[in-house]
């Protein structure tokens, strides 16, 4: 059996930053609306240092938990980049699978036997 992956603080800390990150964008991308087609620039003006805070956190989290999660500079080049995504930091967190959950292949439905997920690699 795998170990589970690790659940250390500064992996949750990284879950939590990334969804907030996810957020974050989407308010500034509606600020942005806002200001161009609604001449309401004060969203931007107060989302735009909010979101650049958050998404600080997020990279420097992300080089934090990397060697934790055993990520790859591939990987993490990849986590970085999802962060350029409208809601690329939920897909993140989503992608990091639930607290406990083993990252090796799962047990299959008989038998106890394994099976291999396109997730698993």
């Amino acid at each position: 059996m795998s170990p589970a992956r690790p659940r250390t603080p500064a992996v949750r800390w990284f879950r939590a930053v990334a969804l907030i990150e996810a957020v974050s964008y989407l308010v500034l991308l509606v600020a942005v609306v806002a200001k161009y087609g609604f001449d309401a620039p004060a969203g931007v003006r107060i989302m735009g240092p909010v979101h650049g805070c958050i998404f600080l956190g997020y990279a420097a989290l992300a080089f934090a938990v990397r060697d934790q999660l055993r990520w790859t500079a591939q990987h993490t080049a990849f986590v970085l980049a999802a962060a350029v995504i409208p809601l690329g930091g939920y897909l993140v967190e989503r992608s990091l699978g639930r607290p406990g959950e083993s990252p090796g292949p799962r047990p299959g439905p008989v038998g106890g036997q394994t099976v291999r997920t396109e997730s698993d690699g």
